[in-house]
This record gives structure tokens, C-alpha cells and sequence, in this order.
């Protein structure tokens, strides 16, 4: 028996990585281009990648409203750093055209983290999976979480983390997960494998 078909936007991004992780994990992964291919999927992966890019692709490829009513009637999501961004319904410091498909009630600071050169890597506890090692690039982080939206993970306080420590990185309400850093370019398989047993939960 074939494991969940979990879609990819695959847009702008690091989609690759995302599917690969998402093949070795038992799933069956497709890339979404289309907004008739939503129709079919029964999950969704939101990569990392340039957010008020990827939203004007959104907006272009017609697939922006069409996601907004799928996140709205429950197809669970998960995005990393940009869609994470994407899956905010607040956005800190954004473009004043940004556009976003929202449906998880935290604000988030888009490129909190600074720049490409302020790129960091550490190891933090990540509830529901174990210790990771997390890649943050360009990352945002939560500044607010609203009612029923589960902290799964915060930056500790190591030298390399500076102003981000004690920063929600990463989080989860119902069936959407969200996740400042990049677990897709680790080799650790263990967040994709959590969003594939929140699919199956969600289709059960």
C-alpha cells in the first residue's frame, strides 16, 4: 500500500530536497503547479525560498485562492522558513504587497534571523520528534502565537544563536506545521516523517 500523496509547491524553492526527504519517509510526493492538482493530494509542503516570490507566483499561477479555501477546509500543510511565512496570518516587516495564504494564527518577522551571511546551524529539542539539527537561512521566527497554536520548539541559548535565543522556530495547530529552519537539507528525515503520520491522522 502507497503512502499519503503529499503535494510540493513547487514554484520557486528548494522543492527537490523536500521530495526526496519526503519519498525516503514512505510518501508519495507531487509536484503542485496547478490549481486543479490541489484536488488530489492529500497533504501539502510549503518549501523555503524568496516568500513575496513565491506569492506573486501564487497570485499568478491562480493557485492563491484556491489554497487559502484548502488550508480553510483542513488539508494539512507544512511549511519551512518561506512558507512558514506564507502560512502566517501575520507577517512582521513584510512588503506592503505581500501576499500570503495564512491559516495559522502566529506573526512571524520575515528574515529575523539577518541576512545570508548571519546563516546559522544548531542543535535543538523538537517536540513530538527528538533533537535536531537545525539549518536557519534567511529564517523568520514567531514573535506571537495565538489560542491553540502548540510551541514545539524554541532556540536555546548557545553562543551561535545571539539574538535568537528563546525564539519560537517552530510550531504546530492542528493540521498545520510550521518550521523556521530546514529540516529537507539535513539528511534527517525524522520532521517529514511527523508531517506524513499528521496526514495520515488527518485522512483517518
Amino acid at each position: 500500500m502507497s503512502g499519503p500523496r503529499i503535494g510540493v509547491l513547487a514554484l520557486q524553492g528548494d522543492v527537490r530536497e523536500h521530495v526526496r526527504a519526503l519519498t525516503r519517509v514512505g510518501a508519495e510526493p507531487v509536484q503542485v503547479r496547478r490549481p486543479e492538482e490541489l484536488a488530489d493530494i492529500d497533504g501539502l509542503v510549503l518549501p523555503g525560498g524568496e516568500s513575496t516570490t513565491i506569492g506573486k507566483l501564487l497570485d499568478l499561477f491562480e493557485l492563491l485562492e484556491p489554497l487559502r479555501a484548502a488550508v480553510k477546509t483542513g488539508l494539512p500543510v507544512y511549511g519551512s522558513c518561506a512558507g512558514m511565512i506564507l502560512l502566517a496570518d501575520e507577517v512582521l516587516d513584510g512588503r506592503p504587497d505581500q501576499a500570503t495564504v495564512g491559516g495559522l494564527d502566529i506573526a512571524v518577522r520575515r528574515n529575523a534571523f539577518g541576512r545570508q551571511v548571519d546563516s546559522f546551524e544548531t542543535d535543538l529539542p523538537l517536540a513530538g520528534v527528538g533533537d535536531v539539527h537545525a539549518v536557519f537561512i534567511r529564517a523568520p521566527w514567531v514573535e506571537r502565537t495565538g489560542p491553540g497554536v502548540e510551541v514545539l520548539a524554541t532556540v536555546g541559548t548557545g553562543i551561535e544563536s545571539g539574538a535568537a535565543a528563546g525564539k519560537v522556530v517552530a510550531v504546530r495547530r492542528g493540521p498545520l506545521l510550521a518550521t523556521s529552519f530546514h529540516p529537507e537539507l539535513t539528511g534527517d528525515d525524522r520532521v517529514h516523517g511527523f508531517f506524513v503520520q499528521m496526514v495520515k491522522e488527518a485522512s483517518s
